[in-house]
């Protein structure tokens, strides 16, 4: 664990080709409205602000994955669609599907595993590359949580692979990954163990991104944002401080202080501040400038991400596995997601995100910005929803059309609520499951958001 105290950083690094044209029209399909009705409907990257992305992260994404800015706009716009059609294959495969991610330098490719070969043309038709594999992702996931039980330090990561069809563990010691497999009873087929030479710690260190300090000693950086009611204040990762740990801001004047955390388990905590500071729906980017965070929809694997610190500032990367469990000298923090984006001691808490979505915080990692290094995140979702907040979003949306008519009041969705993928909702008469991890807001009412939303 690295603890750097007084004004030192005290950081966490403890996150068939398809066509864009393809994955529009394919979004932008609805089922037919009540009373003959269809409503208007914004396609995946409308909804997700991929086109409003700010200049600063698209120089970003410039800089570190080595594209042009068209690329990278279109790269944005290409995950946003891929994310959709991804969740509804999933949710169409069953128990056979084994994974999604993309490729190419716009993310042009989707590629959707399944362990049945007789479902390659459905996922062709689909507008994705099919792969048929030897094992579903709900039976790597089992195993994987069966390693996480048992494991130490000296296997510290572990996640499933799902380009690989494997479950992955790294060990730090050898034949450490070995004994967890013997020692769990995981068919030794489902692992492949890999030697690793870093050792993932946190790093303890209202704009996501900016210094905070803890009792006027550690530092860590802010994660997002949020609102409680009347109360505002930011998330940001566990280990950064318990309950009842006062804070003050990056210019070293009160703040507020700690309303809830876990660590280990999971890497999560918010910070409650003051009538002097107020929530803003911005992280910190290149400069300075002020990147806007529309939403919290998880992106899938191979997508662009960007990170904001104290330490280091604005750096991007790629997700590589969500769902990852990672074992800290404190203990195992499970459900992170691993990232190539580096960090420093002083990021901690920080944010990630990607185009406008609200990714996660800070949780751990190794390497630095000057080598380059692998670094996880706490998911977002699960603090609002943990601890009721609200995430502070901009009102403005971008360009784009605008939602459709409302449908009949009434039903059980519901604005500032957190919904997993699988989750049911009636709205306007009509029920809907939940094909992609968000919090709701106004404007992503289920009949006009396809990409998060699939009428049954």
């Amino acid at each position: 664990m690295l603890r750097r105290h007084a004004r030192t950083a005290c950081t966490v690094l403890a996150a068939a080709g398809l066509a864009l044209a393809g994955l529009q029209a394919g979004s932008a399909t609805a089922a037919p409205h009540d009373k003959d009705r269809a409503p208007t409907v914004r396609t995946a990257a409308d909804a997700l602000g991929a086109a409003s992305a700010q200049p600063e992260l698209l120089r970003a994404m410039q800089r570190d994955l080595g594209l042009t800015r068209a690329q990278a706009e279109n790269r944005l716009a290409n995950e946003a669609e891929a994310g959709a059609r991804a969740a509804g294959l999933r949710l169409d495969l069953g128990g056979a599907f084994a994974g999604a991610w993309v490729d190419g330098a716009e993310s042009g490719t989707l590629t959707v595993a399944t362990t049945r070969a007789a479902d390659a043309a459905a996922i062709r038709a689909a507008g994705a590359r099919a792969e048929v594999v030897t094992h579903g992702l709900t039976a790597l996931e089992r195993a994987k949580e069966a390693l996480d039980r048992a494991a130490t330090a000296e296997a510290p990561v572990r996640y499933v692979d799902v380009r690989a069809n494997v479950l992955v563990v790294e060990e730090a010691r050898a034949g450490a990954g070995a004994r967890l497999v013997a020692a769990t009873g995981v068919p030794r087929g489902l692992v492949k163990v890999v030697r690793t030479a870093e050792a993932p710690r946190p790093l303890y260190d209202l704009r996501g991104g900016d210094a905070y300090y803890m009792n006027g000693s550690g530092r860590c950086s802010v994660g997002f944002p949020i609102t409680k009611g009347t109360t505002q204040g930011f998330a940001t990762a566990g280990h950064c401080g318990r309950a009842g740990t006062s804070t003050s801001g990056f210019n070293q004047v009160a703040q507020g202080s700690f309303q809830a955390s876990v660590f280990p388990g999971n890497d999560m905590a918010w910070v409650a501040t003051n009538a002097n500071w107020t929530a803003t729906p911005y992280v910190k980017g290149a400069g300075g400038a002020n990147v806007q965070v529309t939403g919290s929809v998880l992106q899938p694997v191979g997508s662009s991400v960007c990170r904001s610190g104290s330490t280091t500032g604005w750096h991007c990367g790629t997700v590589q596995q969500h769902n990852t469990s990672v074992t800290y000298p404190e203990g195992t923090i499970s459900g992170v997601t691993r990232t190539t984006v580096c960090a420093e001691p002083g990021d901690s808490g920080g944010s990630y995100i990607s185009g406008s979505q609200a990714q996660g915080v800070t949780s751990g990692g190794s390497g630095n910005c000057s080598s380059g290094g692998t670094t996880f995140f706490q998911p977002l979702n699960p603090i609002l929803q943990n601890y009721g907040l609200t995430l502070k979003t901009t009102t403005d949306p971008g360009p784009g059309p605008g939602p459709g008519p409302e449908p009949e009041p009434g039903g059980t969705w519901a604005a500032g609520k957190v919904y997993k993928a699988g989750d049911t909702v009636t709205y306007g008469g009509a029920t809907y499951r939940c094909l992609q991890g968000h919090q709701a807001q106004a404007g992503w009412e289920p009949s006009n958001v396809p990409a998060l939303w699939q009428r049954v």
